[in-house]
């Protein structure tokens, strides 16, 4: 017999990023985001002002996701909403406005963990993945790599011991004086730059662990600039420097990645979240992934941002496997955290 097919809301409002879309099972029937930009001035994202946003924004960008799909309400079987982990007035307007619609329309409520909606991102691309497979969540808050057995066995392998990537990204921007958010404009001039103009650190590199950490990059590009740009960084000189800094990252991030995937005896690989859009972690990912026969799964741009395609996705797989009627009761709320972490798998004594 086959599973029921749910025509799933999903609301996802964790960081920065309103967002909506309709899902009906591993099919995207529409998905609305609206990136926050007045937080560029201050660096980074205002968590005060984050919650704000979502407040004034939600409710149209949930009216143009029904009505992109070409629905109404009443065609709506259930609600999913991002939980935790984030920032914890972002969840609560995402999480309270949710509440409001299930209460209204008399459906279910699914509340879903937004790092799931990342891991499982990979079968909005490709539907057809199959368990297990290695996943590498990689975004401004989260760097971590997940063995993945199925919808409800996740066990994490690494993760950042301090800075995650989308972060050394950031701050690297600010020491260029590049504005925030750094990611995209640390791309588009390392295209043009020589990643081996400048050495950097790559911390952990051939540590035996799969755990990352990208804060002394900071610090290193800071001594790196006083020792040759006392006056300041001319305009000539960004590529080079944007070049070299991603190719720390990079090189950390797929050399952890390609040597847990060889550990694992990994078929597939699912590479998500925000940096994962950085065309160079793109290009070598998929190099090396070619090179030990290891197939790559990469969501398109618009599913490595937070999106809300991804929270539809998890909320309808959980429908699926434990039906309706686990998900009629409201008492859970938001959390800054994770409500329970995957557990950390020790790394075989072969590694």
């Amino acid at each position: 017999m086959n599973d029921p097919l749910y025509t799933v809301l999903a609301l996802e409002t964790s960081c920065d990023e309103t967002a909506a879309a309709i899902v009906r099972g591993r099919e995207v029937l529409s998905t609305i985001l609206h990136s926050q930009t007045l937080h560029r001035p201050y660096g980074g994202v205002v968590p005060e002002l984050a919650s704000r946003a979502h407040l004034q924004h939600i409710v149209a960008i949930t009216r143009r996701a029904i009505e992109e799909a070409r629905l109404t309400l009443k065609d709506i079987d259930a609600v999913a909403v991002t939980t935790h982990p984030g920032l914890i007035g972002s969840l609560l307007v995402g999480v309270n406005f949710a509440k409001g619609l299930a209460v209204r329309l008399r459906c279910p409520l699914v509340p879903v963990n937004h790092l799931e909606g990342h891991i499982f991102s990979g079968f909005l691309e490709d539907p057809a993945i199959s368990f297990p497979f290695l996943a590498l969540v990689v975004s401004g808050g989260h760097t971590a790599l997940f063995w993945v057995e199925d919808f409800e066995r996740i066990q994490l392998i690494g993760s950042t011991r301090d800075d995650a990537a989308g972060e050394a990204f950031d701050k690297t921007a600010s020491l260029l004086g590049l504005g925030y958010p750094g990611g995209p404009v640390i791309d588009r001039l390392a295209a043009s730059g020589n990643p081996r103009a400048f050495e950097l650190p790559r911390p952990l590199l051939h540590d035996r662990s799969f755990d990352f950490s990208f804060s002394g990059l900071k610090t290193a590009l800071q001594g790196l600039l006083r020792r040759y740009f006392p006056t300041g960084v001319p305009a000539e000189a960004l590529p080079d420097l944007c070049a070299s800094a991603q190719a720390a990252i990079v090189d950390v991030l797929v050399h952890k990645t390609i040597r847990a995937a060889r550990l694992y005896r990994a078929r597939t690989l699912v590479v998500a979240g925000g940096v994962s859009a950085n065309s160079e972690l793109r290009r070598r990912m998929q190099q090396e992934a070619d090179r030990i026969g290891l197939r790559l799964v990469l969501p398109r741009l618009s599913y490595c941002l937070d999106n809300a395609a991804m929270i539809g996705l998890v909320g309808h797989e959980k429908l699926r496997r434990l039906g309706p009627a686990a998900f009629r009761r409201l008492t859970f709320t938001a959390s800054p955290t994770p409500l329970r972490a995957p557990q950390k798998r020790e790394v075989p004594q072969s590694a």
